[in-house]
C-alpha cells in the first residue's frame, strides 16, 4: 500500500511551498510564460481525447449498423427458408 506524498491534501502551505520552489527554478519573469504554454499544451491534449472519443464513437456507431443488417439479412433468409 502505497502512502500520498500530502496525507491531509494540498493546503495553502504546501502550495506555497511549491510555488516558492517553481519561483528559484524558474523565475518570476519565466512563471506567466511557463504557465500559458501548460494551459495551451492542456487544450491540444483535450481538443485530441475529445477527437479520439469521436472516431472511436464512430466505429462503434458503423459496427452496431453492419452488426443490424446481417441481424435483418438473417432473419429474411430463415423466413425464406420457412416458406
Amino acid at each position: 500500500m502505497t502512502t500520498p506524498l500530502f496525507i491531509g491534501g494540498l493546503g495553502p502551505p504546501e502550495l506555497l511551498l511549491i510555488a516558492g520552489i517553481l519561483i528559484l527554478l524558474f523565475g518570476a519573469s519565466k512563471l506567466p510564460e511557463l504557465a500559458r504554454s501548460m494551459g495551451s499544451a492542456t487544450g491540444e491534449f483535450k481538443k485530441g481525447r475529445q477527437e479520439v472519443e469521436e472516431e472511436l464513437e464512430e466505429i462503434q456507431d458503423d459496427d452496431e449498423e453492419v452488426s443490424a443488417e446481417a441481424d435483418a439479412e438473417t432473419s429474411g433468409d430463415t423466413e425464406r427458408s420457412n416458406a
